[in-house]
């Protein structure tokens, strides 16, 4: 099979179902918000404030306009065994000619150290590098989330660097961000 030229609409692993978000998806995706905010909040802005489910929804539509041109995925997270919406990753601001995506991701925090995230990044990862011939897939994280740069280490990312006083958190304050990759 020869290398793929759009995002895919759904990866499947052995535990999960990862799925481009769409219409109608506003509701789940707001709740696993809601419920986890405490555990958020301190490194992604676009929770501060909490969204309303509106708000929610108009992003997964958004979002599935940038899935339909083949620009993003923002992927949605869910168990196969019960259809339970675990977090969130996808491939983001994807660069065709040079074979670079960018690689974010969410967990709902009732299932915080379960793996599911890793289980999604790496296969997010794997598909790219894989399916869709990337060079690189990237990501960047504040040094002081330390759940977040675990998963990348897990998902098989190298650090590459730090990047010193990169850019405000969403307290304000200036952080130390870690830039983590995997190369074909």
């Amino acid at each position: 099979m020869g290398i793929l030229t759009t995002l895919p609409q759904q990866i499947e692993t052995e535990r999960l179902i990862i799925r481009t978000a769409r219409p109608g998806d506003g509701a789940v995706f707001n709740a696993a918000i809601h419920a986890s905010m405490e555990r958020l909040a301190p490194w992604l802005v676009w929770v501060t404030p909490p969204p309303t489910v509106e708000e929610s929804e108009e992003s997964c539509r958004l979002a599935h306009g940038r899935f339909l041109r083949n620009e993003d995925l923002m992927a949605l997270v869910f168990r196969k065994e019960c259809g339970s919406l675990v977090g969130g990753s996808g491939l983001h601001d994807a660069d065709w000619k040079a074979g670079k995506f960018e690689i974010g991701y969410w967990g709902h925090a009732a299932f915080s150290g379960c793996g599911y995230i890793t289980e999604a990044v790496r296969a997010l990862a794997d598909h790219a590098l894989e399916k869709l011939g990337a060079n690189r897939v990237f990501l960047t994280t504040d040094d002081r989330n330390t759940a977040s740069w675990k998963v990348a280490e897990r998902a098989g990312f190298q650090l590459e660097g730090m990047l010193r006083n990169e850019r405000l958190n969403p307290a304000g304050h200036l952080r130390d961000t870690r830039v983590y990759a995997r190369v074909a």
